[in-house]
């Protein structure tokens, strides 16, 4: 079972309010991004990390990571499908069909090694791929644009989509190629969705957050050390 991994950090991080990408904010002595590649890492099945950065990113080669061996980088483009797809393109000479190809947000540092153990190990024999996730808790409203409740939706059938996201490398290469900007997604599920398969999501831990406003970062400060406390 081969497997490569793809980290999409070629993101600016509007949303933070920062002027610096938020893969690179400081959390709990490291960067962000050095904290979440620590657990891509540590998944030994995992042969290498492919990094796919912003073409004017000037904060990687500074960090003590460009010497590791299971790590290369890539130019990114300017949505994550696109980064994504090139990070796909710099293994294809490199790669069989139906090696897996495993992606995750660099921004979501707090995922537990043993989650990606656990989805590799229930996705071995899937024909998809899949990813992890976690049913909703909230009870969820549709509104209208006015912010009104149109309804109460049934949240049995309701779950969140974390990332890893893992699929084999022809598949997840002819679902990205097909996107464009006007049938555009927002994760490699999605994209496999479109050609007809259904991923299959994998039970992770609700603590696999995504760092995207400032708050986050506060979050996932607490998450890290509880993570910690528990080893």
């Amino acid at each position: 079972m081969t497997i490569w991994a793809i980290l999409p950090a070629a993101g600016v991080g509007l949303r933070m309010g920062s002027n610096t990408p938020k893969q690179y904010l400081p959390l709990n002595g490291k960067t962000v991004i050095e904290q979440t590649l620590s657990r891509l890492i540590a998944v030994s099945p995992i042969k290498q990390i492919i990094a796919v950065l912003h073409a004017q990113d000037e904060t990687w080669s500074t960090l003590d990571l460009h010497a590791n061996s299971k790590l290369l980088c890539v130019e990114g483009g300017e949505d994550r499908y696109q980064s994504v797809l090139n990070g796909l393109l710099s293994l294809h000479s490199r790669v069989e069909s139906s090696d897996w190809v495993l992606v995750h947000d660099a921004v979501r540092p707090c995922v537990r090694v043993k989650d990606i153990e656990h989805l590799i190990a229930e996705l071995r024999s899937h024909p998809t791929g899949g990813l992890l996730g976690a049913p909703v808790d909230n009870t969820l409203k549709r509104v209208n644009s006015a912010d009104e409740i149109l309804e109460t939706v049934d949240r049995s059938a309701i779950w969140n989509a974390f990332t890893p996201q893992m699929f084999r490398y022809g598949l997840l290469l002819d679902a990205l190629m097909q996107i464009d900007d006007v049938n555009r997604v927002t994760d490699e599920a999605s994209a496999i969705e479109q050609l007809g398969h259904a991923p299959k999501f994998v039970l992770g831990s609700k603590d696999n957050i995504k760092i995207t406003h400032a708050n986050d970062l506060i979050m996932a400060q607490k998450i890290l050390e509880a993570q910690t406390a528990e080893l």
